[in-house]
């Protein structure tokens, strides 16, 4: 969904509420959950309990009246008195609860409305969910819908000195990082035991906030490895050491990830991915508008080997990283550059997967010795005999530059990554050392995080779901799971309807593209269950040691998967991660709980709002399913060409004519235009995008039945545009978003909030005409869903 997601795509399980048991009961995520649904449950007994038996008293008190009345009593008063309260306390009960179930129906009728084709009145007494502090007022909607929503906070904000860019995502993920701080340091107050999730948060934090313990180390901590590349006697041994390194979180010679088998997704495999380069991606190696960032790479490396010279020189790697190790190292990243595929070539789905065994990949690579290489990264017996390469092409290249590049450049090459690797972790003139190349060179920001900071994004890096379980207890409603269940009804069933109205597919490809979305699994919120740690060790006085662990716990648990049944339950996402994914093998969309806040998600704010948000995001991941790539996917997740030819070139047509729209625009971000976005690279996002927008104002028109009133002087339409604006409210450095033009995905914000230009809705609710900037003729328009 946003930057920092890059190309992986993940998604989610198709769930109305939280996940259930195998046996189909409910079962709640957390034990604060389950003791306020236990709450929950004890106070709707004792409500239904208060609302039947209230006119059963009443009726006694009346019955003992006109007894009395017969008979004579003296306790006639009091009968009367008594019998006129409980009337009163049955009316006032019975009112309540008739108003309440009518505020049910009319929100829970919206998916049942859904289903029968109808729709629901609108949900009414709640707040707009639009912020006009943000907002600037002179610059009009029809001609700049991102500067009009958010032009107040443009002037106004500043991007932190640590930011490369800063928005509402970035908002959010300080109030997450912030979050997952205070849990830490209180978890650690109760000195939990080191065997428990909370311990071992605990003792991963303490280990990088002891500042005076990282100093006294210095740069012993590489020395262990360093030593282990100097002893490396032929490609062999390198490719096993390489193995070896990469499993403890050291840049290797390629890439690897276990995920869903493309061509069997009932399976597990691992994917190799091209790597064995410093700098961001081919480009920055030819370019002539990288030029610069070359010359600061050399710089850095230099600085890296100049620093670490006491522990290469006990390492005995002196000779080894001399005066010309940088301009080696440099040239034999160059070599495997060459061979690198572009990003817009990287990511079709079909070209990049190529299947092979062990045999037919030492075939092709036969400088590479897989056997010792998979033995180093630990791979389990077999886990690796067959493997999906996806730029088959550079690993060749990389097995040619195994036999004829000299041992000892490699040995250069591989310190360096050592060294680059675990700098953050290691004395202060090194963190600043790799701050100053990979965040001030590369992104343009001006300072390195706090401290806390970095220790907070090391945990989540390291022990992700154990800070999310602590999360999930803390700072997750299970009102926003139900309310956002609505939502991913509502924008199905709008999918649904418009699959069928298209003119462009036809009913072969239709029927085929509704199995697909029928088969879609939402997954909301956090996993049914978290990681277990257990096997992960870990010394609070021993920093690296808990870095390279961490690493290398993680990279057993990845490979450890193959051979087993595909884990339907497993998140690629912590819930504490602002951002959202769809995944193809898995066929799944998935809505971590930090997401689900303003302005994507609130849950008392008005359905416009929340459709133009967080209803755009699950729309956008929805239409990840059917984009360039995601189509090339079946429902079952197996890479399968379901379409019709005549269907797919009907798609492939107005998928270029988006490639075309953004080739020619330009980020704000950048001055005077002189930059403009690969329509190419961010076609998968801008289809995304565009699908999400159509399908949540439809789904927005389902859940109110077109009955939505004016709030805040703003029509239901005009508040659903406002909210879609909102969300992509960003800043970024110029360095930053020079960079994210080469290798991001997704197009800049400014651009993705006014790719509403194509939306016939806009046009009509905002009354846009010839001459307003972002007027396009109804021709003109790119309508894909």
């Amino acid at each position: 969904m946003d930057a920092a997601a890059g190309d992986a795509r993940p998604a989610l399980a198709y769930s109305l509420g939280m996940p259930k048991g195998e046996d189909g009961s409910w079962r709640p995520g957390t034990r604060q959950e389950q003791r306020r649904e236990a709450a929950a449950r004890f106070e709707a007994k004792g409500a239904r309990l208060m609302l039947w038996s209230s006119p059963v008293f009443a009726a006694i008190f009346w019955i003992l009246i006109l007894v009395g009345w017969v008979r004579g009593t003296d306790l006639l008063l009091l009968n009367l008195l008594s019998a006129c309260l409980w009337s009163l306390i049955t009316i006032g009960l019975w009112w309540t609860h008739l108003r309440a179930r009518a505020r049910r129906t009319r929100r829970n009728g919206k998916i049942a409305g859904c289903e029968a084709g109808g729709g629901t009145a609108y949900r009414g007494a709640m707040k707009s969910g639009i912020d006009r502090d943000t907002m600037n007022t002179d610059v009009r909607p029809q001609d700049d819908l991102f500067a009009h929503v958010n032009g107040g906070w443009l002037a106004s904000a500043t991007i932190p000195d640590d930011r490369s860019r800063y928005g509402a995502f970035d908002t959010l993920r300080e109030n997450a990082e912030a979050a997952v701080r205070e849990l830490i340091e209180t978890a650690a107050q109760r000195q939990p035991a080191l065997d428990t999730p909370a311990g071992k948060v605990g003792a991963l934090y303490a280990s990088f906030m002891d500042a005076d313990q990282v100093a006294q180390v210095g740069t012993a901590p590489l020395v262990e490895p360093l030593r282990q590349v100097a002893q490396v006697t032929d490609t062999s041994g390198l490719a096993a050491l390489s193995g070896r390194l990469q499993r403890e979180g050291v840049e290797g010679l390629a890439h690897i990830w276990v995920t869903a088998d493309a061509g069997d997704p009932d399976s597990y495999i691992a994917y190799l991915h091209q790597g064995g380069i410093g700098l961001p991606d081919e480009a920055y190696y030819t370019d002539e508008e990288h030029a610069a960032v070359r010359d600061a790479y050399r710089a850095y490396l230099a600085k890296l080997l100049e620093l670490a010279g006491p522990a290469l020189a006990e390492a005995g790697l002196d000779e080894v990283t001399g005066e010309d190790a940088v301009e080696r190292v440099y040239a034999l990243e160059e070599r495997i550059a060459a061979a690198h595929w572009d990003r817009v070539a990287a990511r079709d789905a079909v070209k990049s997967y190529t299947r092979l065994t062990r045999a037919e990949l030492a075939e092709r690579t036969p400088g590479w010795d897989w056997d010792a290489w998979a033995e180093g990264l630990g791979a389990p017996d077999g886990a690796l005999d067959a493997v999906v390469a996806r730029q088959p092409d550079v690993l060749t290249a990389v097995g040619q530059a195994l036999q004829d590049v000299p041992l000892v450049d490699w040995q250069a090459w591989l310190a360096v990554r050592v060294v680059d690797s675990l700098a953050p972790y290691l004395t202060d003139e090194l963190v600043e050392a790799h701050f100053d190349f990979h965040g001030r060179t590369l992104s343009g920001t001006p300072a390195n995080k706090e401290r806390w900071k970095r220790g907070v994004g090391l945990v989540e890096a390291l022990l992700g779901e154990a800070a999310g379980e602590l999360y999930v207890e803390a700072h997750f409603p299970p009102a926003a799971r139900e309310r956002m269940g609505e939502l991913v009804a509502n924008v199905t069933e709008a999918f649904k309807q418009r699959i069928g109205e298209l003119e462009w597919m036809g009913e072969q490809t239709q029927e085929r593209a509704l199995d697909k979305l029928a088969a879609f699994r939402p997954k909301i919120g956090h996993p049914p269950t978290f990681r277990d740690y257990s096997a992960y060790q870990l010394d609070a006085g021993d920093l690296v040691g808990n870095v390279r662990r961490g690493a290398a716990f993680e990279t057993d648990r990845e490979l450890g998967k193959i051979g087993g049944a595909i884990d339907q339950d497993e998140w690629l996402m912590t819930p504490q991660t602002v951002n959202a994914y769809y995944h193809p093998m898995l066929n799944e969309i998935v809505f971590p709980a930090a997401i689900l806040q303003p302005p994507f998600f609130d849950v008392d704010a008005d359905d416009a709002a929340n459709y133009g948000g967080i209803g755009a995001v699950i729309a956008h991941e929805i239409g990840h399913g059917f984009d360039d790539q995601g189509s090339r996917y079946a429902g079952d997740g197996s890479l399968t060409d379901w379409w019709t030819e005549a269907d797919r070139e009907a798609f492939d047509a107005r998928s270029q004519q988006l490639i075309e729209q953004f080739g020619t625009l330009s980020p704000r971000d950048i001055p005077g235009g002189t930059a403009t976005v690969n329509g190419g690279l961010t076609v998968g996002e801008n289809i995304g995008d565009l699908c999400g927008l159509e399908l949540a104002h439809l789904a927005y028109r389902i859940a109110t039945d077109g009955s939505a009133p004016e709030v805040d002087g703003w029509t239901g339409d005009q508040r659903f545009f406002l909210g879609w604006g909102s969300v992509w409210r960003t800043m970024a450095r110029e360095e930053e978003a020079r960079r994210l033009l080469s290798v991001d995905p997704h197009a800049p914000a400014d651009l993705r909030a006014n790719t509403v230009r194509n939306v016939d809705a806009f046009h009509e609710a905002f009354g846009t005409q010839e001459g307003d900037e972002l007027w396009l003729a109804p021709q003109e328009r790119v309508r894909i869903f």
